[in-house]
């Protein structure tokens, strides 16, 4: 059985429509602050950041209210990178960190990504016990008013961040000489991206480090990746690096203009891993991951092990398999070794940390041949139209055709409204025209 306000990569939606309104946000407040100050009798602590769309100023004061009524101390945030509330609440010694962000997703989107005190997303079991609790009367969960939480804003959380970013490389480590287009898409790494690799010396054209509430993954970031790929060619950078609206995802280019996804990148990082004997286990991908990432780890002899798409499945199967590395083509890379879920500014520091003894971005990127891949995304009112006779049978056709030649997936969006429909072959000809059976038994 289904969540039901959970998603793939927790709660998101359309502002002040269904889940995305201030009484909702309410109610899950008081609902997280019941369930996790019940394993700590210290101190309870929550901490909360945020990306920049203007729903975050009228959605936050709503959770920190419902936070405070069940007895929850809170520190805001304000922008910071997913990973960078995963890796506080953490060595802030927490109980639990909220980012409130829709992602990739448009403005007028938002959501918002629960943590436990370990940095870790939460589990399936974890987000039912928190609805059961969001679903029950709320009298049984407010607090007495002597023990109210308290909120205090934290104007540092970026710098803390950067620091923790920076230990895990050697302290000589810096980019003098490199040339950097660098695109925020407007979101949450806009302040410390920028200020992080200047700092080591690089030289940054940044674009997206303006946001106004409304401009989040408009036409920028990692969604939108042909501003690098033209600002690369302009400015005769290095390389490209672009993440998406909470900055948990990257996708690159290289100095001739072309584009890098996060299949190419978990390649070179896992060749370069095993090769300086720090690689775990294997790779984690996901059912969205190019067969020729898989055929390419097959070559170097490194194991390779596929999950449901979101990066918490992935990091549920790095734990249980004790690997290091694993992601999705989308720009989601966990590095297992630094980090407990995708962190775009991380892996941009590791990949560039490969580039520093002059190498190319063009030679150490393109590590294996892609398998033609295309991905059509269908709106529909209702997702489960693809358990539908008439679509189940078109599903069934499509696979008969691609039977030797390639793959299909048909898959719910777990975020937005879509079916997602993935077709993957050397005969292009053979996708376009799967697809569209797929596409015309939906519509």
């Amino acid at each position: 059985m289904s969540n039901k306000y959970f998603g793939t990569d927790g709660i998101r939606g359309i502002v002040n429509r269904g889940n995305i309104t201030g009484e909702k946000f309410f109610k899950f407040g008081l609902a997280a602050a019941t369930y996790f100050k019940n394993l700590k009798k210290t101190k309870q602590i929550a901490i909360i950041a945020k990306d920049t769309r203007l729903s975050g100023y009228t959605l936050e004061p709503a959770l920190v209210s419902g936070l405070a009524s069940g007895g929850m101390h809170i520190f805001t945030l304000g922008p910071l990178p997913t990973n960078g509330l995963a890796m506080l609440t953490k060595s802030m010694g927490a109980n639990m960190g909220i980012m409130i962000t829709a992602s990739h997703n448009p403005y007028y989107d938002n959501g918002l990504k629960l943590f436990g005190p370990d940095g870790m997303k939460l589990s399936d079991q974890i987000e039912k016990k928190i609805e059961k609790l969001i679903d029950a009367k709320n009298t049984k969960q407010l607090t007495n008013p002597k023990l109210l939480g308290r909120v205090k804003r934290l104007e540092d959380g970026n710098d803390k961040y950067i620091e923790i970013l920076k230990k895990n490389f050697p302290s000589n480590f810096n980019l003098r000489g490199t040339k950097i287009v660098l695109d925020c898409g407007n979101g949450a790494g806009y302040i410390a991206a920028p200020k992080l690799l200047k700092k080591l010396g690089a030289k940054v054209i940044s674009i997206g480090t303006k946001p106004n509430g409304f401009n989040i993954n408009d036409k920028c970031g990692s969604t939108y990746p042909f501003k690098i790929q033209s600002a690369v060619k302009k400015h005769k950078a290095h390389v490209g690096i672009s993440f998406d609206g909470d900055a948990d995802r990257i996708i690159m280019c290289d100095e001739k203009g072309k584009i890098i996804n996060g299949d190419q990148i978990i390649a070179m990082l896992a060749r370069r891993w095993k090769m300086k004997k720090i690689l775990k286990g294997g790779v984690i991908g996901t059912l969205m991951s190019n067969y020729g990432l898989e055929n390419f780890l097959k070559t170097e002899k490194i194991k390779f092990f596929r999950t449901k798409v979101g990066d918490r499945y992935v990091k549920e199967k790095m734990k249980k398999f004790n690997f290091n590395l694993g992601g999705e083509q989308s720009g989601h890379i966990i590095l297992g070794k630094f980090a407990t879920t995708g962190d775009g500014l991380m892996v941009a520091l590791e990949v560039l940390f490969s580039l520093r003894k002059g190498k190319k971005a063009s030679q150490l990127l393109n590590v294996f041949k892609p398998l033609p891949q295309v991905l059509e995304n269908v709106i529909v009112k209702d997702k489960n139209i693809v358990t539908k006779t008439k679509c189940k049978e078109a599903i069934k056709k499509a696979n008969k055709l691609m039977n030797g030649y390639g793959r299909l997936l048909i898959r719910k969006s777990g975020t937005e409204p879509k079916i997602r429909i993935m077709g993957e072959s050397y005969d292009k000809n053979l996708i376009f025209k799967c697809i569209k059976i797929i596409k015309r038994s939906i519509k």
